[in-house]
């Protein structure tokens, strides 16, 4: 079992929250249904229905897929629910091959993408989630991603796992490669500005420091200007604030602690 190195599980009244992140996949699951406000994620989101739930999408306020999971591709302005509990995926641009519109996956998918995480029961899975496992599910599912220049692949995942804070100028040079050259090569190779893939990575930092920080201070520590600044950068990303997190995760701490 690949267990994350970020991983945190809360529980208040009937709701359970659970979050990990490793090297390839990056999990969100709830165990009721939920639904998020219109945005636009610089990554691959599957979200999976579990049990008998259904997946919604919608784009400009209109239904344009329903099914068991969605597969969304990056930068997709939709806004998304849940029918049921509900286990959500993201994977890097660049970890799967480019597709114009949502992919439906159907219950038998869903089933091998949950059973691969290794832990999940009737009402999602747990920190100890296999999220190797899962993506390579997803590989198998999605097909294998195009090449990356090997310049732009070692400058992306410095700047988005190994090395996130690292100055833009730093990084080109261990890549041989000037500022705006490596932006405009991670532009066409990925698809996503680079400024907006060093958002999302300070944004799952800053996901996986809120059970134990203020919003405020997993903020400072991921890197952000200001508590301000990650709230806008959630909602655009994910489609919800980081302070709807923050008060289960301190309601959920009182009652493990017993406070």
């Amino acid at each position: 079992m690949i267990y994350s190195p970020r991983a945190w599980a809360l529980e208040q009244s009937d709701r359970r929250i659970v979050f990990a992140s490793g090297p390839e996949t990056t999990m969100f699951a709830e165990s009721r249904p939920n639904q998020v406000t219109a945005h636009r994620l610089p990554a691959w989101k599957a979200v999976l229905a579990i049990g008998d739930g259904h997946v919604q999408l919608r784009r400009a306020g209109r239904l344009v897929a329903a099914a068991p999971g969605l597969l969304v591709p990056p930068q997709l302005p939709h806004s998304c629910a849940a029918t049921s509990p509900y286990v959500a995926l993201f994977i890097d641009a660049w970890q799967l091959p480019p597709y114009p519109e949502p992919v439906r996956l159907d219950s038998k998918a869903v089933r091998r993408l949950i059973a691969a995480l290794g832990t999940a029961d009737a009402s999602g899975p747990d920190v100890g989630a296999d999220l190797r496992a899962t993506y390579t599910e997803l590989r198998a599912l999605g097909g294998p991603p195009t090449a990356l220049d090997p310049r732009v692949a070692h400058a992306v995942h410095l700047c988005t796992h190994a090395e996130p804070d690292a100055p833009i100028a730093a990084i080109g040079n261990e890549v041989g490669l000037s500022p705006p050259r490596l932006r405009a090569l991670v532009q066409r190779d990925v698809g996503i500005p680079l400024a907006r893939l060093r958002r999302w990575a300070r944004l799952r930092t800053a996901v996986a420091d809120l059970p134990d920080a203020t919003v405020a201070a997993a903020a400072a520590t991921a890197g952000f200007a200001d508590q301000a600044h990650l709230t806008r950068t959630a909602r655009d990303f994910l489609g919800r604030t980081p302070a709807s997190l923050r008060h289960t995760a301190a309601q959920g701490m009182d009652m493990d602690t017993g406070t």
